[in-house]
Formats: C-alpha cells, structure tokens, sequence
C-alpha cells in the first residue's frame, strides 16, 4: 500500500501541475490577446483619417470574431437581452402581428385575429413606412422597436397598400402568444394538437390540451411540430414526459467542457404511455421540436411523419456582459437517446468556399431504438412515414428565401374573394399564375451545381482555359437554367402546398388554416 502511494501522489501531482500550466498558458494568451486588442481599439480611435465611431468599431469587431464560429453563437445588446425575455414568457405589448423589418420599411406579415392591427384593418402585405412622426427609412436601429410601448399607448401608422398610401391609428395591446394556437377533436376519435413554439407555456398549454381532448373521447394523438423553431430546453423534456415514464432519458449534451456533459430524464408521472401517438415534423422543425420527435422515436414511444427536420442540435447558454448585454455562447451539442447527434451541418470542419461541412448520407450511421429498430443519424430527424408534400428542396426553400410565395399570396387576396375554405384548392391555373409570377417578378436562385462549376470556371481562367471552354461552359450552364425551370414544375406538390398555406391564412388567419388542413393537409390525413 505505501508503495502504491508513493507511485500515486507524484502522478497525481504531475496532472495538477500539467492542469495548472495549462490553465496559465491559457489566461497568458488570453491576456496577451486582449492587450494587443486594446491597444490597436486605442489607436484607431486616436489617429483613423476619418472620424469614426467607438461603438460601431466594437460591434463590428465582436461581429468578426464570432461569425467564424456558428450562427448560433451571437452577442445580444439590451434590447436583444430583453426580445428574448419576453419570446420566452409568451407575453408582450406591441400591436399584435408578426413583422419583417427591413431598412426602409416594416412588412405585416400576419396580423394577429382580434389584436389592434388586425382591429385596425392592417393586412399581410402592409408596408409600414412610418411610426408617429419617424419615418422607418431614417431610423438608425430597429424600427420594429418603435411598434412596442405601454397598453393602451397609441400610434399612427403610415403604410403602402397595393401601391396606395394609407394611415391608421391603433393602441397597444398585451398580446398573449399561444405555445398551442390550435386543437381540435377530428375524425371521430383523433386528438390533433399545433404546438407551435416552446416557451413558458408549452407544458401547461399542451397538457391542457391533451387531458381535454381525452375527455372529449380522443384516443389516438397528432402532435404537429412543423415550422415549430424550438425554445426552451424544460419544456421540450416535459413535453416528452406527457407521454412516457419518469426516469426516462430523453436527451443527453455533449462538450468538451465537462460540465456541459448532461443527461435529462423525465421527473414526472405521464398522462398517457399507451395512446397512440404521431409527430409532424418538417425542414423547419428544429431544436426543442427535435429533442421531442427523436426522443418519442428513439424511445418507440411514437411515428414520425413528415420530412427530415432541420438539424439544430447546437445547445447555448446566455452569458451575462457588463451594461445589460449577454454573450449566447454555443457550450454543447444535443443527442437523442440512442445516441444520435441532432445537429445536422459541421461548422468546424468547412470546405473550400467556407461553408460548413454536411455528412454525405453514404457515411450515415446507424443506432437502435429502445425497441431495437434502426434509425439513423445525419442531422435532424428523419421520419418513419416520408411525404414529399412536407419537404422543403433547394428551389422551395430559394422561393421562401426571395419571399415569392408570400408576396404572390398578397396579390392573390387583392384578386379573389372567398367566404370560406370549402372546396378551395390551389388550381392548375392558379399554378400557372405563379410561374408567369416568378418570371414577371425575375425570381432566379443559384444550385449548388452552378456554385461548383463556376467555381471551375474561374480555376480554368487561372489555367488560361477559358477561352477554350467558354462555349461549352454557357450551353452547360443554359441547360442548368432550363433543368431549373423544371425543377419548379416537379416540385408542384411541395409549391402547392406552401402556397394554399400562405393564402388561406390571408383570409380565415390560422384558426381557419387549421379548420382546412384537418380535413385536407396529407400530413395530418
């Protein structure tokens, strides 16, 4: 025994001096870098032939250092500390819509039903380009900020409408933003349940909804996660409880920070094990909604129908900063019960162009589920039951980008009348309209093929090629562009089914988009 002690405490005391110097390397480096930085700010400040702004510098320079890491991985000022507060409480005051600020205007894109800008008679496709007295192009910071204020505070609102200019005026409301906007008992004896978002709510909503469709003679679940972005991590291991034991993982963090090292289990008693239950998922179901999915999968607690879900399998923490600020800093990555990884792109290994690396599906790997069915891995979480009316492919998504199919919606709306959804589809002809839409419109976007040839193109110019292959490399790319407008024609069904979302919402809210999509939608059937 003295003679294992004697080995023992050098070595121990060899990895406490190993862990000390590294730790002093490191706080040395940081020190060193910080000084270097501190002393170029200065300077600049001091000399720079033109006046510049102390601010504006720092925030550009925190910009730089963080957008080599991950998207995720943001510095957040007060404002953006206290945005974040209220997504996560469900509550807010403001004029009850979704907006999209951009540099000279504020576009409505979903009035809220019976909150003040839909009172008010604001519209989807509302430019907003005045608040008050501000006009929303002078504004330096976020103009969206100004929409905000105390309840029962007015504000006239200047906007464009089909090209005409308009006011109105409106007081702010408390806007309660609902985790589960909708539920409903449908055919016969199926409990259909939106859960929308994961914030404070979501557990109390969503049970809620449960126990009363249950009582309502519910015996079979649809639980629809799609489009839903996630939210808070609680609220994702609660959700999962509703439906199976305590003591259940559901999840577990990974990190080469050991704390961050985490497995999450259930801690309550469940509201049902056995009811059988499917999860919606689609390419814009991310984070919390995929803990949910790929922890009722791997657990064999449910079927999973829909499209691959996004893969945001990074986990961040807010960390606290000096003047009300907060780093919200990347510490781990997510992984579902049978070990699969979440996160779908790897933005620490990038390729030639600097965009992060996605596994090639040949190199997927497998995993069992806890009832021994193989799943597999490859970021996000891949359905049981795949349906091509819920994917979102390269030109769907381009056309989501370009804001194509919302900006058709608003043009339909102005051009058709309709009193209910009984009977509406999007027609053949209305299909058409939108292709004729899209060339009137100039709509283009780029493949990850043109990005490869051109690429080549340009390494052939360095090759003093270019002149020999400049003929063969247009017709090349002419047959990409028509393979391009084909590509809109095959991918009809996902197209249609983006575009009968977005246009009845202008006209029943979602409310009456989830009435139409019960009876209609091939993901729910």
């Amino acid at each position: 025994m003295k003679l294992k002690k004697r080995i023992l405490l050098p070595i121990l005391a060899l990895g406490i001096l190993v862990t000390s110097a590294s730790f002093k390397n490191d706080f040395f480096e940081i020190a060193k870098q910080i000084e270097i930085f501190t002393t170029l700010y200065k300077e600049l400040n001091m000399n720079y032939v033109d006046e510049v702004t102390p601010a504006t510098l720092m925030d550009k320079a925190i910009t730089g250092m963080l957008e080599d890491l991950d998207p995720y991985t943001v510095y957040w000022n007060e404002q953006e500390v206290e945005d974040a507060r209220i997504k996560n409480s469900g509550t807010y005051t403001g004029i009850g819509a979704s907006v999209k600020t951009l540099k000279d205007k504020i576009i409505i894109v979903e009035p809220f039903k019976d909150y003040p800008a839909d009172k008010a008679g604001l519209k989807a496709g509302d430019e907003i380009i005045k608040i008050g007295d501000i006009t929303v192009s002078d504004f330096e910071d976020d103009a969206g900020e100004l929409l905000k204020g105390a309840s029962g505070s007015s504000v006239q609102l200047t906007f464009i409408r089909q090209g005409k200019t308009q006011t109105t005026t409106l007081q702010r409301e408390t806007v309660e933003v609902h985790a589960v906007p909708y539920y409903k008992l449908i055919h016969g004896d199926v409990g259909y349940i939106v859960l929308q978002k994961f914030n404070q709510k979501t557990t109390l909503e969503t049970k809620a909804a449960l126990e009363d469709l249950k009582s309502q003679g519910a015996k079979k679940i649809v639980l629809d996660l799609r489009g839903n972005p996630g939210g808070l991590l609680n609220e994702a291991i609660n959700i999962v409880n509703l439906f199976v034991p305590k003591g259940e993982t559901v999840v577990t963090t990974k990190s080469v920070i050991e704390k961050y090292n985490k497995t999450y289990k259930t801690r309550n008693e469940p509201i049902d094990t056995e009811i059988p239950l499917a999860i919606l998922v689609n390419g814009r179901s991310a984070s919390a909604s995929e803990i949910v999915s790929g922890g009722l999968q791997d657990l064999d607690r449910a079927v999973v129908v829909g499209a691959r879900s996004f893969g945001k399998g990074l986990v961040q923490r807010p960390k606290k900063l000096t003047y009300g600020t907060q780093l919200k800093v990347t510490i781990s990555r997510y992984y579902t019960p049978s070990g699969r990884c979440i996160q779908a792109l790897d933005y620490w290994n990038r390729d030639e162009n600097g965009d992060p690396v996605r596994l090639d599906p040949k190199n997927y790997n497998s995993f069992k589920t806890k009832g021994g069915r193989t799943v597999y891995d490859g970021g996000g979480i891949l359905p049981d039951i795949k349906l091509e009316s819920a994917n979102f492919s390269p030109v769907t998504t381009a056309l989501l980008k370009d804001n194509a199919i919302f900006d058709f919606a608003t043009q339909y709306y102005y051009n058709h009348s309709m009193d209910n959804w009984e009977g509406f589809e999007v027609t053949e002809t209305d299909f058409q309209n939108f292709l004729k839409f899209l060339k009137d419109k100039g709509f283009t976007y780029e493949t990850e093929t043109e990005k490869e040839f051109a690429k080549a193109f340009r390494r052939a110019e360095d090759d003093q090629l270019e002149k020999d292959i400049q003929k063969s490399y247009e017709q090349l790319m002419a047959s990409i562009e028509q393979a391009k407008q084909s590509d809109l024609v095959s991918k009809k069904v996902e197209i249609k089914s983006l575009l009968t979302d977005e246009i009845l919402k202008r006209y029943f809210y979602k409310e009456g988009l989830y009435d139409y999509q019960v009876n209609h939608n091939p993901e729910i059937l």
